[in-house]
């Protein structure tokens, strides 16, 4: 395989893709969300290849996992990402130095964008569609648990950028094969910008192996504290959705930590988990405070492993804590600065908790299953950054984009 060609074709995309207007741009993503809805059964039937070759009980089953409803439900973050406007060429500063100088800093995309990503097929749609509106080139290389459905989704596209006259190459899948991602990391005159979105694993190797800026997404290891304050039923919702929602998702509930005089509510607290099939890895007092109440098959005692854990599972532990100093230094311990959520009615502990946690999204009586570029309002979605450079917490258009200077004058030198 060629990579040098494929990086070479991306590139020369990029620089006809900035004299799109945003009136086209969003022509062709409307097509291609009429098109996927169209072609529903031809991706079903793609995704089916891949799921045939996944056992039903891997965590990432359900990530793979396309139907009816989310091909659907895809085509309508599509049609959401046209309804926004375009994140490129807004003036953020503008000024006139003494000398008479007129400075511009403008919004402008990165280029080239590259996305390494496991087995969630409806990432090639989304990343597609944010690059395409804030006017990026994407090369994607997807997980090979995927690599029918990501195959059918990116010969969707593509034939409609051909039908819409546009360049196909800004929307390319990387081969399946190991050498694609160690190539991809290392076309450094060609691609911008490197985006993985995974787990831990493929996050750290990213990291470390590329030669081209990163921006971090997708690990998650949330936590929610339920104060000595806080309010049980509120409390018992929002554990509940965030533990069974979509457990496969890095926005889902890993660690409940409970306020010490409060350990007579979590049987309360945990009761709707019981009907999921939660699996409880317990500390020695909520173990006690459970073991009279909780189904003794899914009720474990916990270890340190069972602590900073990312589930992507029917799996939550449980940390007991005298105060809230003892949680806030819990969640700096085992955190991976993703989502991080207190359930209290004290404003006091509320924030100190918000001024305490260090974490892109922080919640206060809420359920961490928000975290999500759609739920922000953003059309869709990238990944999550839990990194603090240029993005963080859900990333969107507006990530999407960096700036330039733009400087004019009358024939000023410097002295």
């Amino acid at each position: 395989m060629n990579y040098l060609t494929l990086f070479q074709s991306a590139s020369e995309a990029c620089q006809n893709l900035n004299l799109l207007t945003e009136e086209k741009i969003n022509q062709i993503l409307l097509a291609v969300a009429d098109e996927a809805e169209t072609q529903t059964d031809f991706i079903l039937s793609e995704n089916k290849k891949d799921l045939e070759r996944m056992d039903t009980s891997n965590p990432k089953y359900d990530r793979l996992l396309l139907n009816e409803l989310r091909v659907k439900n895809i085509a309508k973050d599509i049609r959401n990402v046209t309804a926004l406007p375009s994140p490129v060429g807004k003036i953020l500063t503008k000024k006139t130095l003494p000398n008479g100088l007129e400075l511009s800093k403008i919004t402008v995309p990165f280029g080239v964008v590259g996305v390494i990503y496991e087995a969630r097929p409806n990432v090639s749609f989304d990343v597609f569609s944010l690059c395409l509106k804030s006017g990026n080139v994407c090369l994607l290389k997807g997980g090979s648990d995927a690599v029918f459905s990501n195959e059918a989704i990116v010969s969707i596209i593509r034939n409609i950028l051909v039908k819409q006259e546009v360049s196909p190459n800004i929307c390319t899948l990387l081969p399946n094969e190991r050498s694609a991602t160690s190539e991809l990391l290392n076309a450094r005159k060609y691609v911008d910008l490197i985006i993985p979105r995974g787990g831990k694993e493929l996050i750290n190797f990213v990291r470390e192996n590329s030669r081209i800026p990163v921006i971090e997404t997708g690990a998650g290891v949330c936590h929610t504290y339920f104060h000595q304050d806080g309010n049980a039923e509120i409390g018992r919702n929002i554990i509940t959705n965030a533990k069974t929602l979509k457990v496969s998702v890095c926005n889902a509930l890993d660690c409940l930590i409970i306020d010490r005089k409060r350990i007579g509510d979590l049987p309360f607290l945990c009761r709707d988990l019981v009907g999921k099939r939660v699996v409880i890895y317990a500390d020695e007092f909520s173990f006690e405070a459970l073991k009279s109440f909780y189904p003794s098959e899914l009720l474990k005692k916990a270890k340190e492993s069972s602590f900073g854990t990312e589930f992507l599972d029917y799996k939550m532990a449980v940390k007991t804590v005298e105060n809230i100093g003892e949680a806030l230094m819990h969640i700096s311990r085992y955190s991976s600065q993703h989502s991080e959520a207190i359930v209290s009615e004290n404003q006091e502990a509320v924030k100190l908790f918000e001024k305490q946690v260090d974490a892109a999204c922080v919640y206060v009586n809420v359920s961490t299953a928000f975290t999500d570029g759609a739920q922000f309002g953003l059309g869709a979605e990238i990944g999550i950054s839990t990194q603090k450079m240029h993005a963080r917490g859900p990333m969107a258009l507006e990530e999407l984009c960096t700036y330039k200077w733009i400087v004019k004058g009358n024939g000023q030198i410097r002295a």
